[in-house]
């Protein structure tokens, strides 16, 4: 049988069971590879925890409803934290496996999924983001790429502010460039700590898409990019700065259900304007703080 048939024969329940079993996979890692290498200091829960447990509630409620913003979020505050781009992205990434698997399946749940968008997005996304980690691990440094990204974004986000305000929004598919948009959105992922979501669900979006379905597919996909990238840049860099993963990770696990639940009943257009802006507001942020 060939590839493409056997692609077409996963159900939802697969993607289910998959994300389930390489959450424990990496649980497995962590416990038994990486906690042990933790001082004590590292475990004393402080208000660094919860602060950082309130920041990753809040950029998950965000990136479940709208499909992005939680590694620009997230890679930001780590940032200004003195971390370094390679530390802040293994966190970032690490944190991110947790909170996009219960959002997968919590989108799953609502219906906000599309099988043959999830197909068409899984390997170019996966490729590009495994290659991703790997040059930022051993090779690059992601910032020097970042203001062109947000320069980018910024204008995608005015498109989609346009299409809203212009006409009712065409629920019909348009899944041309899907590919490609995950080979590039993976990548720059991984690279610069963020930019899945706002590259690949925007672009989507602006074709005509239906949001809540876009929103609900990449941000289920998402989870299998992360979990890749996790496992590369956690071999080069280890994981450190405990206090700030385990933050992200509840606060984010808190959120991922009620973002998934939030994009079942925004409506498409108010969902539109609401992607438009966030984009806008991320970007131009990021491109203040590099200038």
């Amino acid at each position: 049988m060939s590839f493409k048939y056997e692609m077409k024969r996963i159900q939802t329940y697969h993607i289910s069971v998959a994300i389930v079993s390489l959450k424990l996979l990496l649980i497995a890692v962590v416990l038994l590879k990486y906690l042990p290498e933790a001082t004590k200091e590292d475990l004393l829960f402080d208000s660094t925890f919860f602060w950082f447990l309130l920041a990753g509630f809040l950029a998950q409620l965000v990136d479940g409803a709208l499909g992005m913003a939680y590694g620009v979020t997230s890679n930001t505050i780590l940032l200004s934290f003195g971390l370094s781009p390679r530390l802040a992205s293994a966190a970032v990434h690490t944190s991110e496996v947790f909170t996009t698997g219960v959002s997968g399946l919590s989108h799953i749940r609502f219906g906000n999924f599309d099988k043959k968008l999830f197909i068409k997005l899984l390997i170019p996304g996966v490729i590009s983001a495994s290659i991703g980690a790997f040059l930022l691990g051993s090779v690059i440094d992601g910032n020097s790429i970042k203001p062109y990204i947000n320069l980018y974004l910024m204008g995608l986000g005015i498109i989609i502010l346009f299409k809203a305000f212009k006409r009712a929004p065409d629920k019909s598919k348009n899944l041309k460039y899907a590919s490609l948009y995950a080979a590039v959105g993976g990548f720059l992922d991984s690279i610069g700590g963020g930019g899945w979501g706002p590259i690949v669900t925007s672009n989507l979006i602006r074709q005509g898409n239906t949001p809540k379905v876009v929103i609900g597919t990449v941000n289920t996909l998402e989870f299998f990019v992360t979990f890749f990238s996790a496992g590369i840049l956690i071999y080069f860099t280890g994981l450190q700065s405990w206090q700030i993963i385990l933050g992200l990770i509840v606060g984010g696990t808190l959120a991922a259900p009620l973002g998934a639940f939030l994009t079942k009943k925004i409506p498409t257009k108010a969902m539109m304007i609401t992607v438009g802006i966030v984009i806008i507001i991320t970007s131009a942020f990021s491109v203040y703080k590099v200038l």
